[in-house]
């Protein structure tokens, strides 16, 4: 089982989630972030990090974003992981 970075990260980018994360198992794109599936250990530590509720347990994901399931498997295998706090894209 996996936690799943959706729709509402997409333009925000908040990197509070990556910080708490205790297997580095974020990897940062240019407009959003991705969870591996295969790292992610589902501890939820970064569930209530998320200031924009982006991060949902793949049991819990809704269905307008079930793609994005898929998604983070597939780019998080393309982008660098990341570990450390970052400004959002928002420019809180």
């Amino acid at each position: 089982m996996t936690h799943v970075v959706a729709q509402p990260c997409f333009g925000c980018k908040y990197t509070d989630c990556v910080v708490v994360c205790p297997v580095e198992c974020f990897y940062e794109g240019d407009k959003i972030l991705y969870i591996h599936p295969d790292e992610c250990i589902d501890c939820e530590a970064c569930v209530p990090e998320c200031p924009v509720e982006a991060i949902f347990h793949e049991d819990n994901l809704p269905d307008e974003w079930k793609p994005f399931l898929e998604l983070n498997a597939e780019m998080a295998t393309q982008c660098e992981v990341i570990t450390e706090r970052k400004e959002p894209l928002t420019g809180s």
